[in-house]
């Protein structure tokens, strides 16, 4: 799996999240989308999803949960977008996100699979 992908998930949630706690602009975006109460809290589960994804490189059941978590959230981001009628510019990082998440998702599928390999190649040893 591409740590490149890792880092650019997470440093993005990380600035996403606090973007979302202090700029002006994210404040009125989510009060646009019918969030302006959940702000915080959204933003919080943004800035642990990015710590999540960076400490699940040292542990693949973490970054398992963590990117579909991270997934999940940003699906719901999409139906959002969609719901708010934004334009599909708008509605784009949400889908790519969405999609990042997915494939590290997916990635420790097979990390997992070479780590049983490799306990099953070894176990006469």
């Amino acid at each position: 799996m591409s740590l490149y992908l890792i880092f650019i998930s997470a440093f993005s949630f990380l600035f996403y999240g606090f973007r979302s706690l202090f700029s002006k602009r994210m404040i009125c975006e989510y009060d646009r989308w019918g969030y302006g109460n959940f702000r915080i809290i959204i933003a919080t589960f943004q800035i642990f999803g990015g710590l999540g994804l960076l400490l699940g490189i040292f542990n693949l059941y973490l970054l398992q949960l963590v990117s579909f978590l991270l997934m999940t959230m940003m699906l719901y981001a999409i139906l959002v977008r969609i719901r708010v009628k934004d334009s599909i510019i708008n509605t784009l990082p949400a889908i790519i996100y969405a999609l990042l998440n997915l494939s590290i998702f997916l990635n420790t599928f097979h990390h997992f699979k070479l780590i049983e390999f490799g306990r099953k190649f070894l176990e006469p040893f």
